[in-house]
């Protein structure tokens, strides 16, 4: 569907007005695209069969802008709220859309990201069963803000949670961190510098998955470090549980251009945010194993042990240096940058 088709270039305010511009935009761009049969009865909400326990997780994504290298907030949307699905060890199934447009939003952009969230639904295995769209007045907004809600029945074998961390448990990582934060920041005006740093936008659920069909109980348990990046996860993990965190820094996955991305800006990309990364804390007899699952696969690549549960400085993350120092990494104290994810 292209805007000559559409008879519209822009987004206005009778489209959020529930009438037959509303209709128009629905039927040709929204239900053309998603068309299931669930989403097809164009009904207020949709009736799904679950056995057992299900994982609920939504989201809202506002970040700007809208497109950046490696993604846009449209897939940006699926894999998001994809990913904190499957960390609860569920299995995502289902999605719900809701826009907030700002009148004026191109309609090609519009389009564009509808299909890019079609291909992120599609290749993360997941459908958009029921949604809902607002239009706001020009300035009301910033073009476009999205929220997704997600479904997925858990994996029987999974038995994720805090209190299943033990003194030993070893923790991994699946690949390098801080992509996604230093590619938005890359273009965000007033702070744009030569790069070509990638989001690492992606779904995890497959891996995740198949990581707890092969070792069950012994993943106690997974975080995906989005806002506040890796340290403000393992800071909240810490305190949760009391007790103690090691970090080593020469272990950290971490590219070359990013590290040398956030030097330029004064940035520690423990307290970046990631969109493609997540944290596994296992326990310690399955660690090299898991380590070596997660590398054969594309997603896991990367990955690298980076640290342990200690009984020490309980409810604190310690950080042992490339030089042999110690800090503590103390979690994100206001926002680094505003509307990353």
């Amino acid at each position: 569907m292209s805007k000559e088709e559409l008879g519209f270039e822009t987004i206005q305010l009778g489209h959020g007005s529930g009438g037959l511009m509303t209709r128009e935009l629905l039927d040709k761009i929204i239900f053309n695209t998603f068309s299931n049969p669930y989403l097809d009865q164009k009904h207020d909400g949709s009736i799904v069969d679950f056995k057992g326990k299900i994982a609920i997780s939504t989201d809202s994504f506002v970040v700007s802008p809208i497109f950046f290298k490696g993604g846009d907030i449209g897939e940006l949307a699926v894999n998001g709220t994809v990913n904190d699905v499957a960390m609860c060890g569920a299995i995502p199934k289902y999605l719900t859309l809701a826009f907030i447009i700002e009148e004026g939003l191109k309609i090609d952009e519009f389009i564009t990201i509808v299909n890019s969230i079609k291909n992120s639904a599609d290749e993360s295995g997941v459908q958009i069963i029921t949604g809902d769209t607002k239009v706001v007045e020009r300035g009301k907004g910033d073009k476009i803000f999205i929220n997704t809600t997600g479904f997925g029945g858990v994996n029987p074998k999974a038995k994720i949670a805090a209190e299943h961390i033990e003194v030993g448990d070893k923790i991994l990582l699946n690949g390098y961190i801080a992509q996604h934060g230093m590619a938005i920041m890359s273009q965000r005006e007033g702070l744009e510098f030569e790069s070509t740093i990638e989001s690492d936008t992606t779904n995890l659920n497959f891996l995740v998955n198949d990581l707890i069909n092969e070792f069950g109980d012994k993943i106690h348990l997974f975080r995906d470090p989005t806002r506040g990046g890796v340290a403000s996860v393992l800071s909240e993990i810490s305190q949760d549980i009391n007790k103690g965190i090691v970090i080593y820094e020469d272990k950290i996955p971490l590219e070359k251009q990013v590290a040398a991305a956030c030097e330029i800006l004064g940035l520690d990309p423990l307290y970046v945010a990631n969109e493609g990364v997540f944290l596994v804390i296992v326990d310690a007899s399955i660690s090299d194993d898991v380590l070596l699952f997660m590398k054969k696969d594309k997603k896991g690549k990367n990955a690298a042990f980076i640290g342990e549960i200690t009984q020490e400085h309980p409810s604190k993350v310690v950080m042992q240096s490339t030089i042999g120092g110690k800090r503590i990494v103390t979690p994100l104290i206001g926002e680094q940058l505003p509307r990353i994810c």
